[in-house]
């Protein structure tokens, strides 16, 4: 879709949304998948393509979102959104974050790892946690059979949750219990190794929630949002190099404290995080970063249940951030950048 605006902003402000989140509970929503997208557009060009998305006539709706191009009679809008000829077209970056995966890595961070991985808002993961997270994602549901692995999931999700400051013990009692069962169903494998040394860690998991109940205003575990903000300030500033300005849809969980400390740990002294939130409905640019948002999110998301779209995978892939939280291996072979 091409456009006779100019594509570049005058100023390097990027726009962001998501897609996907439903709230603390990340393994009992209907999504699998949270897609966060940014993009550098001018209002113009943003404004034309939403007009050009309502058929390009008249003024532009209000506010759109992806289900405006996902319809199957609108095919050719998200390939036209995605395409090389498109507005976004090496101005957008897109951060995946497979639900489970995150929850399984916050967990094992939380327990084995003193929260190294939240304190760094995601930047600085244990490479030896991280690959014990993606072997449980990718065996644990055949080890344990689906409802136990769901009850896994549940579990760990609990003891990250932090809505009962002063509930220590009982989230982590109900997670050391259940590892205790799954332990003597699954003793010999890669799994049964790793619920051996969750469940050598009882003692270590009651400290370990208490400092994250301590530190849950600027150090959450179930925010994914925060590392998905993240990878796009490192992208955007170049790794920390050159300024940057943000233009966000409206996020409770993006507060003045915690965006501070992301600029902080991210970019060097004498460089600056611009951030301010707005309606979605009142910036254009935030509007298209939604659309990409939910069409990154579905199509991702039917690659992961087996079902994905060849053409249009291969057509989101250029977008999507090499360090996502991904670990399902056939999904990520069809939807991670080229090599």
């Amino acid at each position: 879709m091409k456009t006779a605006h100019p594509t570049i902003a005058p100023v390097r402000e990027i726009a962001c949304d998501e897609s996907g989140w439903e709230g603390a509970n990340l393994v009992a929503g209907s999504s699998d998948v949270i897609a966060y997208a940014s993009v550098r557009l001018s209002v113009e060009a943003a404004t034309e393509f939403l007009r050009e998305l309502s058929g390009g006539a008249g003024h532009a709706k209000r506010e759109y979102k992806a289900s405006h191009v996902l319809r199957a009679d609108r095919r050719s809008k998200v390939k036209s959104l995605l395409g090389p000829d498109g507005p976004i077209h090496g101005h957008a970056f897109v951060h995946l974050t497979e639900k489970a995966y995150f929850v399984v890595g916050r967990l094992l961070d939380l327990v084995l790892g003193q929260s190294a991985d939240a304190a760094s808002a995601g930047v600085a993961a244990d490479r030896r946690l991280a690959g014990l997270a993606t072997t449980l994602n990718r065996e644990g549901p055949e080890a344990f059979g689906r409802d136990r692995w769901q009850a896994f999931l549940a579990a760990s999700n609990a003891v990250l949750r932090t809505w009962k400051p002063r509930n220590v013990r009982e989230p982590v009692d109900a997670f050391a219990d259940l590892v205790e069962t799954l332990a003597e169903l699954d003793g010999d494998s890669r799994v049964g190794a790793i619920l051996d040394e969750l469940r050598r860690a009882r003692s270590v998991a009651y400290a370990a929630r208490a400092r994250l109940l301590e530190h849950r205003t600027l150090q959450p575990a179930l925010e994914p949002l925060i590392p998905a903000l993240a990878r796009t300030i490192l992208h955007w500033s170049r790794g920390g190099g050159i300024d940057v300005s943000i233009v966000h849809d409206e996020q409770s969980a993006l507060t003045e404290r915690r965006i501070r400390r992301l600029e902080r740990q991210l970019l060097p002294p004498g460089r600056c995080l611009r951030f301010r939130q707005v309606d979605s409905r009142t910036d254009p640019r935030v509007q298209v970063a939604d659309v990409l948002a939910g069409v990154a999110r579905r199509l991702a998301a039917d690659e992961l249940r087996g079902r994905g779209d060849t053409e249009l995978g291969e057509l989101l892939r250029v977008y999507i951030d090499p360090a996502s939280r991904w670990s399902d291996e056939r999904s990520w072979s069809r939807l991670g950048p080229a090599r």
